[in-house]
């Protein structure tokens, strides 16, 4: 996921000219070989919680060590990262979701689920862009 969303093209696109320094994600991405990965070939942090939201308990086994580092880490600066996160990519899938009633894809296969993401994302920013201008219209 790093490497597609850091990829020149993909930045270039965007109009980022700086590199992201900290990479925040859920969970389910919670993998130490990926984590090392990032840091040692990209050079950026890795934000995830061991734990998933759900959990009161720490999962039995993953206690100390690396777990308790990124739980520290995250208890100092994860309620403030979260927060942006919140406001700049949940929306769109609340939108998505419940706005939308689009609550599956219809495709099947890698491909055209990507495809079919891709429709989703370019008719959202279509909404957008249509909404923006009758603001700017009307005012």
């Amino acid at each position: 996921m790093v490497a597609a969303a850091i990829g020149e093209r993909e930045l270039e696109r965007a109009g980022v000219a700086g590199r992201p320094q900290i990479a925040l994600a859920d969970a389910q991405y919670w993998n130490e070989q990926h984590m090392d990965e990032v840091i040692a070939n990209k050079h950026i942090q890795v934000l995830i919680p061991p734990d998933s939201g759900g959990r009161t308990e720490p999962r039995p086994g993953w206690i100390a060590g690396r777990y308790a580092w990124m739980r520290a880490v995250l208890a100092a600066h994860g309620k403030e990262l979260y927060r942006k996160r919140m406001q700049m990519i949940e929306p769109v899938f609340g939108h998505t979701k419940h706005n939308r009633t689009i609550t599956r894809f219809h495709r099947r296969g890698r491909a055209a689920v990507r495809t079919e993401w891709r429709l989703l994302m370019a008719t959202h920013n279509l909404t957008k862009l249509h909404r923006h201008q009758l603001t700017a219209a009307g005012a």
